[in-house]
């Protein structure tokens, strides 16, 4: 009876596989996925024909035009699949084609490596509203810290409906707009337009070995990169990566780093917040869609809230008051015990200082009194023992000289953000056996 039972399965096995298409993208045995880009998503309303129009260049639309976007991958691999997102679409959206590549050069991409994504062996696809899309794997080498290429053909006319389209502005990174027409995968895209967001792009994840995981850098406008200069990878979540690897490389040689190395994967999103709605859905809304579902991941470095106590008040988003300290830490409590649910790590960053801020649509960001909320948070986060570890961003980067205040040397010049020095300080700021499975 063992016998029989054994070789029914194989024979239902053998009949399955058989029935799927025989190809270089088809689902390899036991691939292990982990992220190797990602980015957090917000919606872009659609006006329906505003009167009169708003001050300003229009807001970006597509016609029957191929999105470039490029990516910056933290980990590599021999076989890579993209998630496309419409999750914030209240219509289907309609994909005529897709690619990835490496990218040459601007808008140009190595011809030898161009691979057409298919979904479920179809080259095109419609992402329901609310949805996402995951392709097919496809087999290329990607390097770690190697700009991709993702092009997406998009058939209809974006202008044409009121669905929102599902968006990561303030990228930092220069993607392009095709002249009409799918122009998926070839090497010298004609471009008509440039973008600094990206588009119905949620993550690149690359096949890895199982002893790889990826560490989910989850925060605000800090952990976002602002104010970095644009087509760097100058966040610190970008220097975290390449520590990482010389970690790796220093401890295994080049050869099996990539054995060691997790990847890292930023879902800052500028102006949110962690327990009412910013710029994109509050941190409690989102946190399980941009953080918990990460394939592979085993670690949450959490840096957020100093919007909830900035953008509270007269003044600030909504006209909401800013919370508590008790508040914002009951917050951050739920995020910690729903990533422990999942078995994944959290590490707290302490929240940086920030006398002086000058946001011109928020004149009173700072106040005394919101400083001695973030300052107890701080506190807690550093005694609280609610974390698995923690990173003291405010230690790293405040002026002993001034200590509500960064260090002069790392200021942006609104006293909030950071410049590309001051983001490498808070990327060494990480232990990295923090980081470790």
């Amino acid at each position: 009876m063992k016998t029989f039972k054994v070789a029914a399965a194989a024979l239902a096995l053998c009949t399955f596989a058989a029935g799927r298409p025989a190809s270089a993208q088809s689902v390899r045995a036991l691939d292990h996925w982990v992220g190797t880009w990602a980015t957090a998503v917000v919606a872009r309303p659609q006006a329906a024909a505003p009167t009169p129009a708003p001050p300003g260049p229009p807001a970006l639309n597509f016609n029957r035009q191929t999105l470039r976007q490029i990516v910056h991958t933290s980990l590599g691999g021999d076989r890579v699949r993209v998630v496309l997102s419409n999750v914030f679409g209240t219509a289907p959206l309609p994909v005529g084609a897709a690619n990835v590549a490496l990218r040459q050069k601007d808008a140009s991409i190595v011809p030898s490596s161009a691979r057409p994504l298919t979904f479920g062996g179809s080259p095109s696809t419609t992402i329901a509203a609310g949805a996402i899309a995951i392709s097919d794997p496809v087999s290329v080498a990607v390097p770690a810290f190697a700009d991709l290429a993702i092009d997406i053909f998009l058939p209809g006319d974006t202008a044409a409906s009121s669905s929102p389209l599902t968006t990561h502005s303030g990228a930092l990174q220069t993607s392009y707009v095709s002249m009409p027409g799918n122009h998926s995968g070839i090497s010298d895209l004609p471009v008509a337009a440039t973008t600094q967001s990206w588009f119905f792009l949620a993550r690149v994840e690359v096949s890895a070995p199982e002893t790889v995981g990826a560490v989910v850098a989850f925060g605000d406008s800090i952990t976002d990169g602002s104010l970095s200069t644009p087509d760097t990878n100058n966040r610190w979540p970008d220097h975290l990566a390449k520590r990482l690897m010389t970690q790796a490389v220093g401890a295994r040689g080049s050869q099996t780093a990539q054995a060691a190395m997790p990847g890292v994967l930023n879902v800052g999103i500028a102006g949110n917040r962690v327990l009412t709605e910013g710029i994109g859905p509050s941190a409690l809304a989102r946190f399980d869609r941009e953080a918990l579902v990460q394939s592979g991941a085993t670690h949450v470095i959490l840096l957020e809230g100093i919007n909830d106590f900035g953008l509270g008040g007269p003044g600030g988003l909504g006209g909401t008051p800013p919370p508590t300290a008790a508040e914002l830490i009951a917050g951050l409590r739920q995020l910690i015990e729903r990533a422990h649910t999942r078995g994944l790590k959290v590490i707290g960053g302490t929240l940086l200082p920030f006398e002086g801020t000058s946001l011109a649509p928020f004149p009173a960001y700072y106040s005394t009194d919101k400083d001695a909320r973030r300052q107890a948070v701080n506190e807690w986060i550093r005694t609280g023992k609610a974390y698995d570890g923690v990173i003291d961003f405010d230690m790293a980067l405040r002026d002993p000289a001034h200590p509500l205040q960064l260090l002069p040397q790392y200021k942006a010049g609104d006293n909030l953000h950071l410049n590309d020095a001051g983001y490498q300080v808070m990327a060494n700021a990480v232990n990295l056996a923090l980081l470790r499975r």
